[in-house]
């Protein structure tokens, strides 16, 4: 496995995180990121599947069971140059030194239910996820794998909070360039 530095200045540009509970908005935040600022997206339930980073299918879960350590050592090459926007609903399984910036979205959970049950999900399934948002488990996993300082908590319910959380990283990726030295 390649081992690339924790330094945020041997990166060209920053390693951002947008986890959060299924149907927050992840994939549509990270897209949004990438294509109006130019890095690069990488949704890991998309490259577990196409890259077959996994030990099969879980159909208690209706998830793949992943094979962490061939999708680690893959997603490390990918992200040691930086400007890579990574979105996944889990975050303890990726080291600390690998992100600038984590954003936990967060969504009502009424709206985070309608939106898991137009994805046709189980009902076991829609009543977990509700449950964790409720619980605020995938928040409180950032807090615990990340350091406090890059850990952002943002609503994600509204177009609006969408456009607002991106204007609101495009302008911490400016500063991070200003900070870091990079262009």
């Amino acid at each position: 496995m390649a081992s690339f530095a924790s330094n945020p200045a041997s990166r060209s540009a920053p390693n951002i995180l947008v986890t959060g509970t299924p149907g927050t908005g992840k994939s549509a935040t990270a897209s949004l990121l990438a294509e109006r600022t130019g890095l690069r997206h990488i949704e890991v339930s998309e490259v577990v599947k196409v890259e077959a980073f996994h030990e099969g299918w879980d159909a208690e879960h209706s998830s793949y069971t992943i094979d962490e350590d061939r999708l680690l050592d893959w997603l490390e090459e990918q992200l040691e140059g930086g400007g890579v926007v990574v979105d996944f609903h889990g975050c303890d399984l990726f080291p600390e030194r690998w992100f600038d910036l984590v954003l936990v979205l967060r969504a009502n959970n009424t709206l985070l239910f309608d939106r898991l049950t137009a994805r046709g999900y189980s009902e076991s399934k829609v009543r977990e996820n509700v449950e964790c948002e409720i619980m605020q488990v995938i928040l409180d996993e950032a807090r615990e794998s990340y350091a406090e300082e890059i850990v952002h908590e943002v609503p994600s319910e509204t177009l609006e909070h969408l456009e607002c959380n991106a204007d609101r990283v495009i302008q911490w990726i400016e500063a991070w360039k200003v900070n870091n030295g990079a262009n």
